[in-house]
């Protein structure tokens, strides 16, 4: 079974969100402030992590980087905070997802069904082993070496990457990124890939400011070159 740790505040949301992942068949542990969530998320080792960042003790984003120390679990951050910049924040600390309050829940699971599916292993056929100058992307493993070392990346710079290595050498739509890896209701949220593909560059590329593997097409998309 899936399990499912709900981090907020705010008791009727808590409620809520327990009632219907637990009517879908999820495990669902909750926190109701930020140190208490991440012991919690130490001793159960969850699935998937549903994250308000306005906590009482500590912001949101503080919370997504302590997780980011040590786990690629995917991280859906529902939170009333609706401006660009905040939202951008929250993704460059690592979280997978935005949904803003108030909020559909059926919207909200279908997005956590899509951020569990990112996080699947890829199965055996697709034992795929990519290697430039700088770094290997073994597809089979999900894992990326660089310069000896396995280089950490979250379920979301994962889908990105994988993405654009299966399409080497091809121009990759924006349109088509977003909806192979956020989604079908995804198609003109390009900060997001930006977010994305910074954080690739600087995790890969030898010169993140002059990449040279993750090429933008400005206004139209991204390539991936060995």
């Amino acid at each position: 079974m899936t399990r499912v740790l709900v981090i907020d505040d705010e008791p009727q949301i808590v409620r809520a969100l327990v009632i219907n992942l637990k009517a879908r068949k999820y495990e669902v542990d909750a926190a109701h402030d930020g140190a208490g969530a991440l012991q919690l998320a130490a001793a159960r080792h969850p699935d998937v992590v549903i994250l308000d960042l306005g906590l009482p003790d500590m912001d949101g984003v503080e919370v997504i980087r302590g997780l980011r120390g040590w786990t690629r679990v995917p991280i859906l951050v529902l939170s009333a905070r609706h401006s660009s910049d905040e939202k951008v924040e929250a993704l460059d600390a690592g979280a997978d997802d935005y949904v803003t309050k108030p909020f559909g829940m059926d919207e909200l699971l279908a997005r956590l069904r899509a951020a569990v599916r990112r996080a699947e292993p890829v199965g055996g056929e697709d034992g795929v082993l990519v290697e430039t100058e700088g770094f290997t992307v073994d597809l089979a493993a999900k894992k990326v070496h660089r310069d000896g070392r396995d280089v950490r990346l979250t379920p979301t710079e994962w889908h990105l990457l994988e993405v654009l290595v299966r399409n080497t050498g091809r121009l990759v739509g924006q349109k088509q990124l977003l909806q192979e890896v956020w989604g079908p209701s995804y198609g003109t949220e390009t900060n997001y890939l930006r977010v994305y593909m910074a954080q690739l560059r600087r995790k890969l590329e030898a010169d993140p400011s002059h990449p040279r593997h993750f090429i933008t097409e400005p206004g139209m998309g991204y390539r991936f070159e060995k």
